[in-house]
């Protein structure tokens, strides 16, 4: 096996491995001998030294393992903490609403008040822990029931339903607004 194929080898191995990778577990792993790994992991820390990459190969006790560059914590430590979480979209929003004050209710159910196809967003709400399946409805097809969680009422600030504006609260808030957009579901919201 060439230095090529090898280095290749260690950087996928490296990468999944997580933790520094011992050269002489690679060189088993690789049936190569000890030396010439040892050599190959030497090289591929320069190559990534001389292409000046955001990553870099870090040497500990003869292991090996991926690190970020120095000059690249600020821009690291600014992406991961605080961690942001992205806003619901529209559609999202809208959901959420249906859900809240018809609960339970079924895919079907949200797609007749609101004109287009739901599954995806249903999805994102779910994984996101804002739904959960509520139980199956007693008809054709046991269609499923979503209804809010805890997590809803944390994030929205809501102690429980009963906290929940009232349509005619919201409805006074969204005419107040002039948005006809907003006005318009407000009206399919109510005919539901």
């Amino acid at each position: 096996m060439n230095c090529s194929l090898i280095k290749s080898a260690l950087e996928s191995m490296m990468y999944v491995w997580g933790e520094p990778l011992d050269y002489k577990m690679a060189a088993d792993v690789l049936e190569c001998d000890n030396k010439t790994v040892y050599e190959c992991f030497i090289s591929l820390q320069k190559e990534y030294e001389i292409n000046n990459r955001g990553i870099q190969i870090v040497e500990v006790d003869k292991k090996f393992q991926f690190g970020t560059k120095k000059e690249n914590f600020v821009y690291v430590e600014k992406l991961c903490s605080p961690i942001k979480e992205r806003k619901l979209s529209q559609s999202a929003l809208e959901v959420m609403a249906i859900i809240a004050y018809k609960q339970p209710v079924t895919k079907a159910g949200i797609e007749e008040i609101r004109g287009v196809k739901s599954l995806r967003v249903l999805e994102g709400l779910m994984l996101k822990g804002f739904i959960e399946e509520k139980g199956r409805e007693d008809k054709i097809g046991k269609p499923i029931l979503y209804g809010t969680t805890d997590l809803f009422l944390q994030r929205f600030g809501f102690k429980n339903l009963s906290d929940l504006p009232d349509i005619e609260e919201i409805e006074n808030i969204i005419l107040s607004e002039d948005d006809d957009d907003a006005q318009q579901i407000m009206l399919e919201f109510q005919e539901a």
